[in-house]
């Protein structure tokens, strides 16, 4: 009679495999992590620009401008404390769970903007034709940066959050929630004294194609919720 034949050890296939499928998810995080943070970073650089045009700036950003002149605080860290506010207030009223990318927008942002607006090789234009031409350019890699950030599937910025919370209280269209929105953010800014100008409706007409845009090259789903009205 001949020996009995050995077969290979039931449950090392499967150990093998669970292996496997770690190290790849492990893999694909590290790869969203840090296309997260490259698209925070980018991001960070188009708002130093756009503060450097000298033209005006979008809402929010002429928000943090304007609180900057009645506190001590800097521009970077006044984004920080309205994005932990924001994030705070969708939280507990509106439903809206943070999520890495939120909170990582929160956190990085405003030191980014504030570090990178000291560097002697960041471009200062003194307004006009210059400043027009950086803005645009600051716009694009903003839209080029929303692609990023959103992509990675960390969840949404701070502000999109607040909005898309918003959205759903009320039943209203995303369109409508964030004109609402940014129009109050910016009647905030022009009562503080925040940085408004040429700039600021250049940014008004120019950012929603611009970002709808970039997403689309990039194959990027808004982070919209089954329930948001379409219009």
């Amino acid at each position: 009679m001949g020996g009995r034949r050995t077969s290979p050890c039931p449950s090392s296939e499967p150990v093998a495999y669970a292996a496997a499928v770690n190290r790849s998810a492990i893999l694909q995080f590290l790869v969203r992590f840090t296309r997260l943070q490259i698209g925070l970073f980018v991001f960070s650089f188009s708002i130093a620009l756009m503060l450097e045009a000298h033209i005006g700036l979008d809402p929010w950003s002429s928000f943090h401008d304007g609180v900057t002149k009645h506190s001590s605080m800097s521009f970077g860290r006044i984004s920080q404390v309205t994005g932990l506010g924001l994030i705070v207030v969708s939280a507990l009223f509106l439903n809206v769970r943070p999520g890495l990318g939120t909170i990582f927008n929160m956190i990085v942002i405003g030191p980014w903007i504030d570090l990178l607006r000291v560097q002697p090789w960041l471009p200062v234009a003194p307004g006009g034709i210059e400043g027009t031409f950086q803005m645009v350019g600051g716009m694009l890699l903003m839209g080029m940066a929303t692609g990023l950030y959103i992509g990675a599937n960390f969840g949404a910025g701070p502000r999109d959050g607040f909005i898309l919370g918003l959205t759903d209280r009320f039943k209203k269209s995303l369109r409508v929630t964030r004109v609402a929105v940014e129009l109050t953010v910016l009647s905030s800014a022009w009562l503080l004294g925040g940085a408004l100008g040429w700039g600021t409706l250049i940014f008004a007409l120019g950012m929603g194609p611009i970002m709808q845009t970039s997403l689309r090259w990039m194959r990027v789903q808004p982070p919209l919720r089954k329930t948001t009205p379409t219009d």
